[in-house]
């Protein structure tokens, strides 16, 4: 029998331990050991990434960008991570594209070449940090939509002695953003192109609401439709004697459509997936999209579990869980907001256990994405590495 004080010297020791391992393990990510680490020392909630899936997306999307001729500018708004950039240059991509400026400062300082940057930077502050990573990386690159922008652009860049790569973006069914095709393109164009400190290179075209328009056969129409503003003013461009050798636009929805009327894609989602792309349906089915796989999940943990198929699990507001949001494995799961910091999951057959680990496939990769401070990689069941998300994970910084 275990007496009084055998009694307390345990209950006070296993809190102890428990804590050193998890130190422990902290101590570990941030010299960069992953050697006998699994999902089950991870805290949850965590972006836990299949590298293989990963892998596997990385090289189907290049295969088909070299047999199709089609440069990939992959987009980084999806991952935010210098080393899922560099991992996509490595496969082929020509460069990235970026949503701020502030995910072209991070690639750029590491390394990572060819940026676009698909916002024009309106007001001074954008102006100015656009013209000084013009300076330091001579293959970086804007776009403008306002022929007022390109004028200040102009003016900052020969104050500063630099020389910035531009391109026109023109309107692609998208309200937040382009010219009117035409006319107006050509005045922006013709614009840039006189300017001194300013190099045009083409046009830009981001159809947006194509990419998750549902069925192939409606896709291909709605992009069509989309990008025709934009070609008609691609041969303005010609006649003009303006330069048309970069037409960047596209999306993962529209890889396999864009070919032959852009020059380069700007896909990004193919890495990961989402719920939300996954629904879209593909060339060969309409109801699933099978071309790319899922390969990012947030990991959480089942932490109480009240009645019978019903628990709660460690993510939910906070960790931009939605009722879309699938659990992997589980397709007839479903998934309930419960608060901030909790979700419900609620099953008819099968079920959890408090303690499990539960995978959710996110349904916005831009959102989920965002609230995280670092990937955890696994291959065969095992942690292998930790990547850095938009450069706020200290503890796995090289």
């Amino acid at each position: 029998m275990t007496n009084r004080r055998a009694f307390l010297s345990l209950a006070l020791s296993a809190p102890a331990l428990h804590a050193a391992k998890y130190t422990h393990i902290q101590e570990r990510l941030a010299k960069r050991n992953f050697e006998g680490l699994t999902r089950d020392d991870l805290p949850t909630p965590s972006m836990l990434l299949d590298l293989d899936a990963f892998e596997r997306n990385v090289k189907r999307m290049a295969d088909h960008n070299r047999a199709a001729g089609i440069e990939l500018r992959a987009h980084v708004k999806i991952h935010k991570s210098v080393d899922v950039s560099k991992r996509q240059v490595a496969a082929g991509a020509r460069g990235v594209c970026c949503a701020t400026i502030a995910e072209c400062e991070l690639m750029a300082a590491a390394g990572v070449p060819n940026i676009l940057y698909t916002a024009q930077p309106a007001g001074r502050e954008k102006i100015l940090r656009a013209i000084a990573l013009s300076k330091k990386h001579p293959t970086f690159t804007c776009v403008a939509d306002d022929l007022g922008v390109a004028q200040q652009l102009e003016s900052a860049a020969a104050t500063d002695g630099a020389k910035l790569n531009m391109l026109v973006d023109v309107f692609a069914g998208l309200t937040r953003q382009g010219c009117q095709p035409g006319e107006t393109a050509l005045k922006i164009g013709q614009f840039i192109d006189k300017a001194q400190h300013l190099k045009l290179q083409g046009l830009m075209a981001y159809s947006g609401d194509a990419s998750h328009t549902k069925t192939f056969a409606a896709r291909k129409q709605k992009s069509a439709a989309d990008l025709a503003g934009m070609l008609a003013s691609a041969e303005l461009f010609k006649k003009s004697g303006l330069p048309t050798a970069v037409r960047s636009g596209g999306s993962t929805g529209t890889y396999n459509i864009d070919v032959g009327s852009l020059t380069e894609l700007q896909a990004g989602s193919y890495i990961f997936m989402d719920t939300a792309y996954l629904k879209v349906g593909g060339k060969s089915r309409d109801d699933v999209y099978e071309d790319f796989e899922p390969s990012l999940t947030v990991l959480t943990a089942v932490v109480s579990k009240t009645r019978a198929g019903v628990c709660s699990i460690d993510a939910g507001n906070k960790a931009t869980v939605r009722p879309t949001d699938q659990v992997k494995g589980r397709p007839d799961v479903t998934v309930e907001n419960q608060g901030a910091e909790y979700a419900m999951l609620l099953w008819k057959d099968g079920g959890f256990e408090v303690g499990n680990r539960v995978e959710l496939y996110p349904t916005n990769l831009d959102t989920s994405t965002n609230v995280y401070d670092r990937y955890y990689v696994e291959r065969g069941g095992k942690i292998i590495d930790a990547w850095p998300i938009m450069g706020r994970s200290g503890a796995a910084q090289r």
